[in-house]
């Protein structure tokens, strides 16, 4: 096995990468009052630079009033806003490289910013709020494709407003967007899809980020068994995702009992489509570490297993989150084997962007 084969070029439909790493996306909030400068800019163009196949922003939020919980999350709506993407998204393109914004909508998920208006939730939103939001998530992917991003993903994890809606824990209503089941909690993601693929076209590529897990319980598993999993994942595919990006804190543990597929492999595997793998790539320590030790520090590991995984067919492309935060040339790094070199990540560097 070599590491080589992960810079083999992808395509899907309209979408082709020099090599099958991702930027994970990573809340950063540097975007003052929802406005990215040209500090944000430099931050995606040193990695574009640097070999990433394709970067996957932080989580820019939609036109509700409370979609963001800290003040200075971009904002992907507004004429300002926009026009400052469609810069980052030039000098990315600029420096050879692609770019797909993260549309994202945090839910009921409090931290120490007060928006202006409540927070939104399941069991909080009329009907009348639920097609406002899922209206606004298709204006957001057609500003995507008209600024000339070269995708966008869907954030449906780690327990936010559409994974509030998969969870049973938060999900309580008893009309068409509640339910007993996790298909039957799909409906209200199902319609979001439905509404960016229709405001894109059947061409441009839908990324949806998935997880079990959620930070409010690292525990939790909307799906136990792979038959759970599939009536969670079809109902999307259908709807119109094109690439599925399955987060977990541990990329080589498996999902399910009698087989070692991680996460992106099952996904893989139940939808028929291509997957991102995601979670602690190249790092000795999970994610979770970082938000409890602030001195904490992840030394660089072998990619050995990642290319197991990889070349054995369990996914089509690897998000590397922490490891090119600390350093944006991580990616052409590896691709020169040049592994002594790669950096310790260290969570202080999340308060930069170097």
């Amino acid at each position: 096995m070599s590491i080589q084969t992960l810079f083999n070029p992808f395509q899907y439909k309209n979408l082709v990468l020099n090599n099958r790493f991702v930027m994970a996306p990573m809340t950063r909030a540097f975007s003052i009052d929802g406005i990215p400068g040209d500090d944000v800019k430099g931050y995606y163009e040193r990695r574009a630079a640097a070999e990433v196949g394709l970067i996957l922003t932080e989580g820019t939020v939609i036109d509700r009033p409370s979609s963001k919980n800290l003040k200075d999350i971009p904002n992907f709506y507004g004429d300002q806003a926009l026009s400052a993407w469609k810069n980052i998204a030039d000098a990315v393109h600029q420096k050879g490289g692609k770019i797909a914004p993260q549309i994202w909508h945090v839910g009921d998920t409090p931290m120490q910013w007060t928006p202006p208006a409540p927070f939104e939730s399941p069991d909080s939103m009329s009907l009348a709020d639920i097609e406002h939001t899922i209206q606004a998530y298709a204006h957001a992917a057609k500003a995507a494709k008209d600024l000339g991003f070269d995708a966008f993903e869907i954030h449906g994890a780690h327990g936010y407003l559409i994974d509030q809606f998969f969870w049973e824990g938060m999900n309580h209503r008893t009309d068409e967007f509640g339910g007993k089941t996790i298909k039957e909690r799909s409906r209200f993601a199902v319609e979001v899809i439905k509404a960016m693929r229709q405001a894109v076209g059947p061409d441009f590529v839908i990324i949806l980020r998935l997880s079990q897990w959620k930070q409010q319980d690292y525990t939790a598993k909307f799906a136990p068994t792979p038959t759970s999993l599939e009536d969670w994942i079809l109902p999307l595919v259908d709807a119109g995702v094109d690439i599925f990006h399955g987060s977990q804190r541990r990329y080589w543990e498996s999902e399910f009992e009698g087989s070692d597929l991680n996460f992106a492999g099952w996904l893989k595997k139940v939808s028929g489509q291509p997957t991102i793998t995601v979670g602690s790539v190249g790092l000795d320590k999970d994610f979770g570490d970082v938000f409890t030790n602030s001195d904490s520090k992840s030394a660089p590991v072998a990619l050995d297993e990642l290319v197991r995984r990889y070349e054995r067919g369990d996914f089509d492309l690897v998000a590397v989150g922490r490891a090119i935060l600390q350093d944006p040339n991580w990616v052409k790094k590896v691709h020169a084997e040049k592994f002594d070199e790669l950096s310790t990540f260290e969570a202080k560097s999340l308060g930069s962007l170097s």
